[in-house]
């Protein structure tokens, strides 16, 4: 079984015949600076979890189909919470999930300027760690590792 979720496949507690949940052991996370204008937040959203699901094919399901079978695209296995909080929430999550080893993406006020893939990493290259300007990340790990780095920061409205 996918070492991702877990999941009872006997009878849920109730004694009902659906089956319990799908727990996942990990956790997709955005987290978006609170400053951001709404088109910025789903762009930046969408920027961030492609770079999870590029590293992480495992975490991609398989193709939809509809009753008339139409395919359409996978999509992820799990949920995609997303989170905002101020400049120094951003900063101070980015700093402990680099020191808890947490791969993430990145994005940064720059990017707003630039229009192709490499113009972004050329903007990203140009500034020093720690002094890039955050406006949000993107995390995939363990699920207590990911609850730890964004301490802070709350649900997106």
């Amino acid at each position: 079984m996918d070492t991702d979720l877990r999941h009872d496949l006997a009878t849920a507690g109730d004694g009902s015949s659906q089956p319990a949940p799908v727990r996942f052991t990990t956790k997709i996370a955005v987290l978006l600076r609170d400053d951001l204008l709404d088109w910025q937040r789903l762009n930046v959203t969408a920027f961030l979890v492609s770079g999870i699901a590029a590293t992480n094919p495992e975490l991609v399901g398989e193709p939809y189909a509809d009753a008339d079978g139409h395919g359409y695209l996978p999509m992820f296995r799990q949920p995609v919470l997303v989170f905002a909080g101020s400049h120094q929430t951003l900063a101070s999550s980015f700093a402990r999930a680099g020191g808890r080893g947490l791969a993430m993406s990145i994005f940064t006020s720059d990017l707003f300027a630039t229009g192709n893939d490499r113009d972004n990493r050329a903007a990203v290259r140009a500034v020093p760690r720690d002094d890039l300007d955050l406006v949000g990340l993107a995390l995939h790990g363990p699920r207590n590792a990911v609850d730890k780095a964004l301490k802070g920061a709350r649900m997106h409205p």
